[in-house]
């Protein structure tokens, strides 16, 4: 852990009041008995930096017997960190990969071309109640990266740059930001940390990256003199400088940006893409569902069942 002279807050005008460009209140979503609130992609934005997807599950307890439950299914075009704050999701991916995922650590799965993966609670976590609560988010590669074999990385929370001072902790889990650059392979410039602030502590953006947002996970934060409560992201014109102020209960926020793709995606079910011809593809090979020889395999332990191809 670390203090970093870069979280020293900065103030803006409280009268420029156009720094924030877009406020998103997520939609609710049931994924079979299981909420979460999408903020990402939104009506007036498709994407901050290359983060094209941005879900919060949960906080959701489960009874004995019960839990996330989701089938292999297919990506491309993509990368996904499922970062956790309570609970664990056993992951298994068609590179062979097993591993469970924890609060802090970083899973990093690279589509490229294609990967098929599971997402479940099974064995001694059903034996009891349980709880989950965490941010799924996607990230769109860029086109030099779309036709790449598919990757996987695993890093332990104690591993990720931890910084501290005035009031603040902040974990960075992908990208550069206030100095540190977290260990993970991106294809592309970004941040995403994950941020707690004491009451009324100030953290200012990074001003080294193109694109910023940052989502409420809980209490609220003040941005030049406006309030917003947990649940909401806000979306920031590049190069202002931007401060935000915890509430009287503090904050835990999540920041994320970075440099914008080349061009806008298109996003058909679990597939991203900077062509219509490449999701057709991936639907046709996935729909044909030649484990063997095919472009998608299932993941090796939990090869029984899948996600068919959606109908629309």
């Amino acid at each position: 852990m670390s203090w970093s002279p870069a979280l020293e807050s900065h103030c803006i005008d409280e009268s420029n009041l156009d720094a924030i460009e877009t406020v998103i209140v997520p939609r609710a979503r049931d994924l079979g008995g299981f909420e979460v609130r999408r903020a990402l992609p939104a009506t007036k934005r498709q994407m901050v930096g290359p983060f094209i997807f941005f879900d919060q599950m949960g906080p959701a307890e489960f009874i004995t017997g019960t839990g996330i439950d989701v089938r292999p299914h297919p990506h491309i075009g993509l990368a996904t960190v499922t970062y956790l704050l309570e609970g664990k999701i056993h992951h298994r991916d068609s590179l062979g990969t097993d591993q469970w995922i924890e609060p802090g650590a970083v899973n990093w799965m690279v589509a490229g071309r294609g990967i098929t993966h599971s997402e479940r609670a099974d064995g001694e976590i059903l034996q009891n109640p349980h709880k989950l609560f965490g941010i799924q988010t996607w990230v769109a590669l860029p086109k030099g990266y779309e036709d790449n074999p598919a990757a996987f990385e695993h890093v332990a929370k104690d591993a990720l740059p931890m910084l501290d001072g005035e009031g603040k902790k902040v974990r960075l889990i992908l990208g550069d930001a206030y100095g540190a650059t977290a260990p993970v392979s991106t294809p592309s410039e970004m941040f995403y940390a994950d941020a707690i602030l004491q009451a009324g502590a100030a953290i200012p953006l990074p001003d080294n990256h193109e694109d910023r947002g940052v989502f409420v996970l809980d209490g609220s934060v003040e941005i030049a003199g406006q309030n917003f409560d947990k649940g909401r992201m806000m979306v920031f014109r590049p190069g202002d400088r931007v401060s935000l102020k915890a509430g009287p209960q503090g904050a835990r926020v999540i920041l994320l940006g970075g440099e914008t793709l080349e061009g806008p995606r298109y996003i058909w079910w679990n597939f991203v893409a900077s062509s219509k011809e490449r999701i057709e593809e991936a639907k046709d090979a996935w729909r044909a569902g030649d484990w063997e020889h095919g472009r998608f395999q299932l993941p090796p332990g939990d090869d029984a069942e899948f996600i068919p191809l959606p109908d629309h």
